[in-house]
C-alpha cells in the first residue's frame, strides 16, 4: 500500500465532507437510513467515474463514516445551535435542505472532532461554494458557521 502525502490526505478529507453533506441531504429527501446511504456512497460515489469520464475523488472512508454518525448523533444539538445562529423568522426547517445538511455536518465536526473551528468554517465554505457557485450563500454560511463555532468551542476565539 502506498503512503499518501499530506496534501492527498487533506483532499480526501475535503471530499469526505462534501460527500457527507450529500449523504445527509439524501437521507432527509429520500427517508433512508444511515447504513444504506453510507453503503451507497462507499460503493458508488467514492472514486466513481461520471458519464463524461471525470473520476470523482476518493474520500477518507473512516472520516466520512464518523462525520455521518456524529451528524446523526448530535442532530438535535446542532439544529438548536443553527437555530440560534439564524434570524428568528428563519428557523432551520425553513432553510434550503442542502444548507441544513451542510450545517449539520459542520456542526458535528465542531462538536465531535478536534478540527479547529476556523478550519471547519473554511472547509464548509468550500463545500457551500461547490453547491452554490453563484456565491450568494457564502456570506450566510460564513456567518452561521462562525456563530456555531463560537458556541461549540468558545475557547478557540
Amino acid at each position: 500500500m502506498t503512503q499518501l502525502s499530506g496534501n492527498q490526505k487533506r483532499k480526501m478529507k475535503s471530499a469526505s465532507r462534501f460527500y457527507a453533506v450529500q449523504a445527509l441531504f439524501q437521507m432527509e429527501q429520500s427517508d433512508v437510513g444511515i447504513d444504506k446511504v453510507r453503503r451507497e456512497f462507499l460503493e458508488f460515489r467514492f472514486g466513481a467515474e461520471i458519464d463524461d469520464g471525470t473520476e470523482m475523488i476518493d474520500g477518507d472512508v473512516e472520516f466520512f463514516a464518523k462525520l455521518l454518525e456524529q451528524a446523526v448523533n448530535w442532530q438535535v444539538k446542532i439544529d438548536q445551535m443553527t437555530d440560534r445562529a439564524l434570524v428568528a423568522k428563519w428557523p432551520i426547517a425553513r432553510i434550503d435542505p442542502t444548507l441544513r445538511a451542510l450545517f449539520r455536518v459542520a456542526g458535528a465536526e465542531m462538536l465531535a472532532f478536534e478540527t479547529p473551528p476556523r478550519v471547519v468554517i473554511v472547509e464548509y465554505l468550500d463545500v457551500a461554494s461547490a453547491f452554490f457557485p453563484d456565491g450568494k450563500e457564502a456570506r450566510f454560511v460564513n456567518a452561521v458557521l462562525d456563530h456555531m463555532a463560537r458556541e461549540a468551542k468558545p475557547e478557540a476565539f
